[in-house]
């Protein structure tokens, strides 16, 4: 696995923060029926050679006991699957069974701070983003550019800034930034109160 300089407490500390967040007022997995939650079943993305689900964070797998059992996981080697070049060894890969077996306290970085993503503007200030990334279902709260509830924004941000001193995941969020270079972003949140 990735050596990280995050020490285990403080990923715990960073899941406790967000834990007491929600993008939205309510559970938004009503309104799409959890589709971010479902697994490798979406057959449209597995046929473009791709699976649902989730990478850990370097460091991250900490707070995941691979005895726990409710994730499926594989690891997968980081300069294969195109991670930073700073990124030497294996990454975890992780996938929900769904949203009836989730352990939510459980949930990783990643899950917790959907829909909004890291990304460093060209000044290098850390603002956040719509998530951009390719999914095989239609996120509604992206779809519709839901305002996003401000203490989830402020927790989300708080939590990035922490994570991103540790250089390999400064490196990938950098690396994600530069592949949307010439794109128009939109920033969800600056950081600023």
């Amino acid at each position: 696995m990735l050596r990280s300089t995050i020490r285990k407490r403080t990923f715990a500390a960073i899941y406790r923060l967000l834990d007491r967040v929600s993008p939205v007022p309510f559970d938004c997995g009503m309104i799409c029926g959890a589709a971010c939650c479902m697994g490798s079943e979406e057959e449209d993305f597995e046929a473009a050679g791709r699976e649902m689900g989730i990478y850990l964070l370097p460091g991250e797998e900490k707070l995941h006991d691979r005895k726990d059992g409710w994730l499926s996981e594989e690891t997968q080697d980081a300069e294969e699957i195109g991670m930073p070049a700073s990124w030497k060894g294996k990454v975890r890969f992780l996938k929900c069974p769904g949203p009836e077996s989730c352990h939510r306290a459980m949930r990783p970085l990643q899950c917790r701070t959907f829909p909004a993503a890291p990304h460093f503007m060209e000044d290098g200030r850390l603002v956040l983003i719509w998530d951009d990334n390719e999914l095989p279902y239609c996120c509604p709260l992206i779809e519709e550019a839901v305002d996003l509830d401000p203490q989830f924004l402020k927790a989300t941000w708080t939590a990035w800034r922490r994570l991103v001193t540790d250089p390999l995941i400064r490196d990938l969020v950098q690396q994600n930034s530069d592949e949307r270079a010439g794109e128009d972003v939109e920033i969800v949140f600056d950081g600023r109160p």
